[in-house]
């Protein structure tokens, strides 16, 4: 699973690199190491305005129906081979996003307990920003009828190289190629053509 990332681009690097304009410069997020478990928000590109970079949605996704803030803890990631079966996505999968990004980490475990780690970050082969499959959502709060943004990140059995870096959980996060990004923003194409064996152009680096 993916839980955490980097997104230290500027804002004029990112809108050169999607053409696209930024909503707010006030609450865009710039850092290199995010935690997904503070549900930040990381910028991202919806289907519905993908000339727009959007710094309004959180990580950590909040179907319509959840009962409180909380089960946003639960849904960091989607797993892509039961998405269609997940009451939290199986009614959100037109809605789609690109996560913008331009380092994730996973750790490698050195005994069966993960008593001993080493840290990886993974980057792109091919572009210092690039993007992870999204879905989003929006939630109402039944106390304050505050509308909250919210985002998961989508997974997939990992390839050769996650499997040796991420070897407790042998996933990883649906890392797009460029070419690809335009066609997973395409509710038209099936979310399935991006699952196991989809490779990304990546490479791990142990820090």
């Amino acid at each position: 699973m993916c839980y955490y990332t980097q997104q230290n681009a500027s804002i004029e690097d990112l809108k050169r690199r999607f053409n696209a304009e930024l909503d707010n410069e006030e609450t865009y997020l710039q850092s290199d190491f995010i935690n997904g478990f503070s549900h930040p928000n990381i910028p991202v590109i919806l289907n519905s305005s993908p000339h727009l970079i959007t710094t309004d949605y959180t990580w950590g996704l909040l179907p319509s129906w959840a009962k409180d803030i909380e089960f946003r803890k639960n849904t960091l990631n989607a797993r892509i081979e039961s998405i269609d079966e997940k009451a939290s996505f199986k009614n959100i999968t037109h809605n789609r996003c690109l996560i913008i990004a331009s380092a994730y980490y996973e750790w490698h475990w050195n005994d069966e307990k993960g008593k001993s780690k080493d840290k990886y970050q993974i980057n792109s082969q091919d572009d210092e920003i690039f993007t992870f499959a999204g879905l989003y959502s929006s939630w109402t709060d039944p106390l304050t009828n505050e509308i909250k943004n919210t985002y998961t990140m989508v997974t997939t059995k990992a390839n050769g190289l996650m499997q040796y870096i991420h070897n407790h959980k042998l996933r990883m996060p649906i890392m797009l190629k460029r070419q690809d990004e335009s066609a997973w923003l395409d509710q038209s194409v099936k979310i399935e053509d991006f699952a196991f064996p989809y490779q990304g152009n990546l490479v791990g680096f142990q820090i």
